[in-house]
């Protein structure tokens, strides 16, 4: 048996029995995000993740920080084409909402994505179901069952530890 997922920004083709996936990400971002001035967790550091994307797939694992930024992130429900609908998907951000502007978009709005975070997530209507003024960071790190991702889009500042 052969599955196509995909979860956060990380594209996780061909999942079979033997759960084999490749797992990447673009290290796009959009051209109008700003990066983070001081960010706790700089480029090149390392963190330890509390964030339960991907399931529990990211909890507890060691993340590489590859980009960190300033922006309002979004937490968002919605229907991919041809796929079971999705509730609190954790995390697009104000620059990949089409025609967002500059102001926090309230709970209940309805918004079109660019991100491509997800199959089915890029240009679908998503509910805006609360929102975040934070850090947001994308990370590499290798899953607790041992798969390699790599720009993991968003992982925003309190999902993230120091490591000790």
């Amino acid at each position: 048996m052969i599955f196509l997922v995909a979860c956060g920004n990380t594209h996780m083709e061909e999942m079979d029995d033997s759960h084999h996936m490749v797992m990447q990400g673009s290290g796009e971002v959009p051209e109008d995000l700003q990066v983070a001035k001081d960010p706790t967790y700089p480029v090149g550091n390392k963190a330890m993740s509390k964030a339960d994307h991907m399931g529990e797939m990211m909890m507890g694992v060691e993340v590489e920080i590859v980009g960190a930024y300033e922006t309002t992130a979004y937490i968002t429900s919605f229907t991919p084409k041809g796929h079971p609908r999705i509730e609190n998907h954790k995390w697009i951000i104000q620059e990949e909402i089409i025609d967002a502007g500059e102001e926090k978009l309230e709970p209940g709005a309805e918004v079109e994505t660019t991100a491509d975070h997800m199959m089915g997530m890029k240009g679908s209507t998503q509910e805006i179901i609360d929102s975040k003024e934070t850090t947001v960071y994308m990370v590499d790190f290798t899953t607790v069952d041992g798969h390699e991702v790599t720009n993991h889009k968003w992982v925003i500042e309190e999902e993230l530890e120091p490591i000790n």
